[in-house]
């Protein structure tokens, strides 16, 4: 294998790996309890940007061609550490906003538009975040320690992978103890029916903005792989279509479940949108992209028509049958039935 091939494959990799962590995040939210965040790529846009600022140094450095709010050189991993607190604390910040009062479409418009007002002001403020040019020559993390970088070294690429990796593993852990403990049983039960949810002593505004937190810091710990592996970020990289690239993830490969998540964002991002560097360029620079959105437009409409679940199905768990009065057997649930009364 050529040294451009190990380039495309490990960048692949690393995009894919990126796309499972924020995907498992936004189904936490949408697939677990049903809440519509049509802004999640806000969560991945803090991530990268508190990644970057605490990685460049101070605003002076490089010459002073960028310009950027506080600047620190700390070293790994604490950019990413601190960059998924950050994203813990914009999705409480958004739940405490939003799923207090408002559910479903509301919901999802005011997410929507909270992610668009932080466009337009990063956009705007040159002084915030380098406005619309962002932040560039963000340096690698653990350069150093393997020789060279992601652009000079083929080790440090399948480190990094390594590393990605390590870290996909790690956030398939999290979301799997959460899903699989009676706290998941809960936050479904919250999307099934919120009303009968707190009838039963559940706080469903809670449960909600819980799932906003730690959907948040998986969001942003995937903006802080990201952005350390490209070098750069700005706001073109997180425009709100990039959300509906991780919801047709989850809708491919089956929500509230990790594994078809995981499934669905390498077939999506990874396959779709990054696979097609390694075919041939055909036609014009503006086909490939434009082909890649009727794809994933299509595949949307096709997979909620004919397989609405996903390719992997949610578990459901299955109950032994139980037996009642009168001889009825019922599985999972109490059937109400006639039963003779008894004669004394």
């Amino acid at each position: 294998m050529s040294n451009s091939d190990i380039y495309l494959l490990t960048t692949l990799l690393v995009y894919t790996g990126v796309a499972m962590i924020a995907s498992w995040g936004l189904d936490l939210q949408i697939g677990e309890t049903n809440v519509l965040n049509f802004g999640f790529i806000l969560f991945e846009a803090i991530g990268a940007y508190v990644t970057a600022i605490l990685s460049l140094g101070p605003d002076t450095a490089n010459g002073g061609v960028q310009q950027y709010v506080f600047g620190a050189a700390l070293p790994f991993p604490v950019p990413w550490l601190v960059a998924t607190a950050a994203g813990a604390v914009l999705g409480l910040f958004m739940g405490l906003l939003t799923l207090r009062r408002l559910r479903g479409d509301y919901e999802a418009v005011v997410m929507l538009v909270m992610a668009l007002v932080a466009f337009y002001a990063v956009s705007a403020d040159t002084s915030l975040l380098n406005g619309s040019e962002g932040l560039s020559l963000i340096p690698a993390p653990f350069q150093g320690l393997v020789g060279g970088g992601p652009n000079t070294s083929m080790t440090y690429r399948w480190v990094y992978v390594a590393v990605v990796a390590f870290v996909c593993l790690l956030a398939f852990f999290v979301v799997r103890r959460i899903t699989s403990a009676p706290l998941g049983r809960a936050l479904r039960a919250v999307r099934e029916n919120d009303a009968v949810a707190m009838s039963l002593g559940k706080d469903a505004v809670r449960l909600r903005i819980l799932v906003q937190v730690v959907g948040g810091a998986l969001g942003a710990l995937a903006g802080a792989m990201l952005v350390q592996w490209v070098g750069a970020w700005a706001p073109g990289s997180w425009t709100y279509p990039e959300t509906f690239t991780l919801f047709a993830a989850i809708i491919v490969g089956g929500r509230a479940n990790a594994s078809g998540v995981a499934l669905g964002a390498i077939i999506v991002p990874g396959i779709i949108l990054e696979g097609v560097i390694f075919l041939p360029s055909i036609g014009p620079s503006y086909l490939t992209p434009a082909l890649q959105w009727v794809l994933i437009g299509v595949l949307i409409i096709g997979f909620m028509w004919f397989r609405p679940q996903g390719i992997i199905p949610e578990r459901r768990r299955r109950f032994p049958a139980l037996a009642l009065p009168g001889g009825v057997e019922q599985s999972g649930a109490i059937q109400l039935v006639d039963v003779e009364p008894r004669r004394s």
